[in-house]
């Protein structure tokens, strides 16, 4: 009796062994079978128009995924592999919304208040980084008002949350925000002017992808294979880490194009930077796998240095940079710069003249200009310089300051300036017989030449004389 006490006692605590080890097994299993997406995509999201958009995350392995819109009420399906990825391309409209996402692979997923439209990613340092609040000693000129008007459901913010990483990552942390009163004031200022004008002058939804980080300079956006075509020299410590955490992640989502606001990290060595930022905007390309986007960018503001770098050289590095790079356009903010503040207040200059380029010459908008005026040629007869540029000029009535010319002694003088159609003329009285000129190449200045619609020019010099750091 006892012996069939014990068989039976023995019995059920094997059966209760084995119900345990299928409910784990059923809890695991089930918590995997949820479709997983990464934080790029999400409810209030915006999907780039008229595209063929990839969609992928994870699901259960080998699993069934279906992926259904509502804007087309269409369902698309494909298999998850071994280790439960998947991928998937859907069909985008013309600008509209919202609509929903739902997603499954026997456990459902919906993502809902998705738009279409236009996506942009806004990327940089500081500059770019800071919010449309202000920050400290940093304000932003015009905020209130911006903030007061900010209300735009048409408009949609994602900012990725700071991270580095020594490897390549999957995800980031951040989520998709509708814009108003109180999620604006905690975007990107130049992100949100930028978009802001574009969504204005469109009439179609607008998502903004924010990935910045202040005081870093281009060797960490630049993924692990374009560094190292670089001298090691040209390194810094941890390079690509803000490449692998912060731009990795999100490849392949979809983007019309990249605005740019960086490079006071990089004043110091203005010889390898136009180089890397042509490699750093082909790789993106390369990697995104959806043609030349657009790639527009900010010079630097002048700014009054410390040490003796004159960061001249560096904003001539980007313009070398904007005439070498397909489908670029590089703006000046020769005139907002601020003498004692490296943060300009001033961002919807920064943000709305990044918007011209992207009405312009990526939408077709007729009748604007996007680009400063250009020097083109030196004539030189006598003690007179002739500065000749691409179109006509103005100072908007004030005096230029801001032109120097020398002789061969290479030592340069201020010189007056006086605007003749497309041209501006110089004599100085300290220079005889002229060789070169320069206009605006100092660490601050303020910038006094436009073209009529009252885009500065970038600073520039004739010659090509080696300076000391």
């Amino acid at each position: 009796m006892k012996r069939r006490e014990i068989k039976i006692k023995a019995l059920q605590q094997l059966t209760f062994k084995c119900l345990m080890l299928l409910g784990c097994i059923l809890i695991n299993t089930t918590s995997y079978a949820e479709i997983k997406l990464p934080a790029i995509f999400g409810s209030n999201m915006v999907l780039q128009r008229n595209s063929e958009v990839s969609v992928w995350g994870t699901a259960t392995a080998n699993s069934e995924v279906t992926v259904f819109t509502s804007w087309n009420d269409r369902s698309y399906e494909t298999t998850a592999d071994k280790e439960g990825n998947w991928n998937i391309k859907v069909s985008t409209p013309g600008a509209g919304g919202p609509y929903d996402i739902k997603l499954s692979d026997g456990e459902e997923l919906m993502l809902k208040n998705v738009l279409i439209g236009e996506v942009w990613l806004c990327s940089g340092q500081s500059n770019m980084e800071r919010t449309l609040r202000g920050a400290g000693n940093d304000p932003i000129l015009g905020s209130n008002e911006a903030i007061l008007r900010s209300d735009n459901p048409s408009i949609r913010f994602f900012t990725v949350e700071n991270e580095k990483s020594e490897v390549p990552e999957d995800d980031f942390k951040g989520d998709w925000k509708v814009c108003d009163r109180s999620t604006a004031p905690d975007f990107s200022a130049t992100g949100y002017f930028f978009g802001n004008l574009v969504q204005e002058i469109l009439e179609v939804p607008v998502g903004l992808i924010s990935s910045d980080w202040g005081g870093t300079r281009i060797q960490r956006w630049m993924d692990e294979g374009t560094i190292k075509t670089f001298d090691p020299e040209d390194w810094e410590s941890s390079p690509s880490t803000l490449f692998n955490a912060m731009i990795n992640p999100m490849l392949g989502f979809s983007i019309k194009g990249v605005i740019w606001y960086q490079g006071e990290s990089n004043r110091k060595n203005p010889e390898i930077y136009d180089e890397m930022m042509v490699k750093l905007v082909q790789s993106w390309r390369e990697k995104w796998g959806i043609g030349d986007f657009p790639f527009y960018y900010c010079q630097i503001a002048p700014f009054q240095y410390d040490d003796t770098v004159n960061t001249a050289f560096l904003r001539e590095a980007q313009l070398k940079a904007s005439k070498e790079i397909p489908n670029s356009g590089m703006v000046s903010l020769l005139d907002v710069g601020e003498e004692r503040n490296i943060h300009p207040a001033n961002k919807r200059a920064a943000g709305e003249r990044l918007a011209y380029f992207a009405l312009k010459e990526t939408y077709g908008i007729e009748g604007i200009s996007a680009r400063g005026p250009e020097y083109l040629e030196m004539k030189i007869e006598g003690a007179t310089v002739e500065l000749m540029f691409n179109e006509r000029l103005t100072s908007f009535g004030k005096e230029l300051k801001w032109f120097e010319v020398a002789g061969k002694d290479q030592k340069f003088y201020h010189a007056k300036a006086r605007i003749k159609g497309k041209s501006v003329i110089l004599v100085s009285d300290e220079v005889a017989e002229p060789v070169a000129a320069r206009y605006g190449f100092k660490n601050f200045v303020n910038g006094d030449l436009y073209n009529i619609h009252g885009l500065p020019a970038s600073s520039f010099r004739t010659d090509n004389w080696v300076e000391e750091k």
